[in-house]
């Protein structure tokens, strides 16, 4: 599940999908990009957007990725069956390798979503890597069509996510008549820009299979016979699909937090409900050990009331912040703080953790300035929708989701009674789909090629709520001759490059794989959590800096 407000826009990236209409496999030989000729990539200076968004990166690694970062862009069809008419225009970025010589290769990545910006995942995804993968490897960052530098880009409604939003209720009739009002207007709104009758029929051409093929034309762009990738989240989606619809093409491929191919869509959103309840829970009870640090009860149960009962105030008024100097006004009503805390299920973090007890906590103590300035979105003005637009474009076209709404309705008020924290705000974040103006398609039957390359590596912590471990464990059997790399007890989505540097840990096994081909030594090996984290010390704690870019979840 992703998020509607702004701040968490990036800290979120949830499932998500796509098919190949009619289609359940297919071979590097026959698929349409492999008949594009695209043209050679020109690297050049990037833009100073850019070059200011991968400044964020320049603190994890001795190498300043801001100042040696490169752009290209690449025109790929709009319609892969039509290669010789409408272009779109794909934003790539190259962080170069430190080494001497000729780069070992180009790792192609992407951060999931879908609507996940990775352009700038490339130079995170770089100044994250161990010094030997930053001498042997250039990175590769890309925007997928539709999304951040990448043009044309997909934006319906900027006022969507307005603060404070309708409440989200727990399926009462005024509350879904009020979502599903809401949720309409967007679709339309979509259509209108980008559907059908519109200048680029981009609604059309926004599916996995699109994204799978943009890819591929990548590897060509970039002058190789096979594809070197790093995908997290739904990243590992297009990951498996790729190996699927081109696996003489694949070289190293390593899929992080992996998304199930069953229960594409709609099944997957209620598995995430489960987990992601779970994982708060375990979250109210790591505040209520630190009850001399937060004050918000001394078990997991006080800690949930308070944290229940704060909802439900806000659904009756919610808070507002004026800024004195600019006059914006900001807010936070129910579903803004459920949209936040739950970046605390995505990962086990002191920097999110602490951050979200702290502004609690503040709340408690009568600090609504603190506790706005963490949780709360602007009134007015509007946000930059484009994840969230991309979201929908994807997954409501992927496969056709159920468009009888008593269904989605039933479904929620059952997983509701066990899981209530998240149930009522995913089934209105993926709404849109109920009314989604482009023909949906059939999702590639993921392994299903005999050619399947055998050398795939997965990343999975047991306890992942945004791709939970029973999908995980499916994939594995699926992709056929495939390594699975299990941190058993933890909370975190994608555990590649979240600390875990000790000898045998998860990176030593990204860094043996790339560097020198190794997959582990049996078909799925077992690493140990690195534990909780600890609140920082009252004069570390810094409400104001909020998490670091690396610390944000992918």
């Amino acid at each position: 599940m992703k998020k509607l407000v702004v701040a968490a826009a990036t800290a979120g990236l949830g499932l998500s999908g796509l098919g190949l209409l009619g289609a359940t496999s297919a071979s590097a030989a026959t698929d349409a990009s492999d008949a594009f000729h695209p043209a050679s990539l020109k690297w050049h200076a990037c833009q100073p957007d850019i070059v200011t968004g991968a400044k964020a990166y320049d603190s994890l690694s001795p190498v300043q990725v801001s100042k040696i970062i490169q752009c290209a862009e690449l025109q790929v069809p709009l319609d892969y069956a039509h290669p010789n008419g409408q272009k779109i225009t794909l934003e790539l970025t190259r962080t170069p390798h430190t080494g001497k010589g000729n780069a070992k290769g180009d790792i192609v990545v992407n951060p999931g979503g879908p609507g996940g910006e990775g352009a700038l995942f490339g130079p995170r995804v770089y100044a994250q890597n161990s010094a030997p993968m930053q001498a042997a490897y250039n990175v590769i960052g890309f925007d997928p069509r539709g999304i951040g530098f990448s043009t044309p880009k997909l934006s319906c409604d900027v006022n969507y996510s307005n603060a404070p939003r309708p409440e989200y209720g727990t399926g009462g009739t005024k509350d879904d008549a009020v979502w599903l009002k809401k949720s309409k207007a967007y679709a339309d709104a979509c259509a209108k820009k980008f559907g059908a009758g519109s200048k680029l029929d981009l609604l059309d051409h926004i599916k996995t299979i699109d994204s799978v093929r943009d890819m591929n034309t990548i590897r060509a762009a970039l002058g190789h016979q096979k594809l070197d990738y790093y995908g997290a989240s739904y990243g590992t989606y297009l990951g498996q699909t790729y190996a699927t619809v081109f696996p003489k093409r694949v070289g190293r491929m390593v899929l992080d937090g992996n998304v199930s191919p069953k229960g594409v869509w709609y099944d997957a959103q209620l598995a995430q409900d489960y987990a992601f309840d779970k994982n708060i829970e375990y979250y109210f009870g790591w505040i209520a050990r630190y009850d001399k640090t937060y004050h918000l009860g001394d078990t997991q149960a006080k800690v949930g009331k308070f944290y229940y009962d704060l909802q439900a105030k806000l659904a009756k008024h919610a808070v507002t912040v004026k800024d004195p100097t600019s006059g914006a006004v900001s807010a936070v009503g129910p579903d803004e703080l459920v949209d936040n805390v739950q970046t605390a299920g995505y990962r086990r973090s002191q920097a999110v953790w602490n951050l979200y007890a702290s502004a609690l906590s503040a709340y408690r103590s009568g600090d609504v300035k603190t506790f706005v300035g963490v949780f709360g979105g602007p009134t007015t003005g509007g946000s930059d929708d484009n994840e969230f637009a991309v979201y929908n474009a994807v997954q409501c076209t992927d496969v056709q989701w159920p468009l009888n709404f008593t269904k989605w309705q039933k479904d929620a008020v059952q997983v509701d009674k066990k899981a209530p924290f998240e149930t009522w705000g995913n089934v209105w974040f993926n709404a849109p789909c109920l009314y989604w103006h482009a023909k949906a398609g059939t999702p590639v039957k993921v392994g299903q090629t005999k050619d399947l390359p055998k050398n795939i590596l997965m990343f999975q912590a047991t306890d992942d709520a945004a791709t939970p471990y029973a999908g995980a464990l499916e994939l594995h059997k699926i992709l056929r001759g495939s390594h699975l790399v299990v941190q058993d007890g933890d909370r975190t989505h994608c555990i590649v490059h979240r600390g875990d540097l000790r000898p045998g840990g998860v990176d030593s096994y990204f860094d043996a794989y790339f560097l020198n081909g190794t997959l582990p030594k049996t078909d799925t090996v077992h690493v140990s959590q690195l534990g909780d984290p600890t609140p920082p010390s009252a004069s570390a704690t810094s409400l104001a800096s909020g998490p670091h870019s690396n610390e944000l979840v992918k």
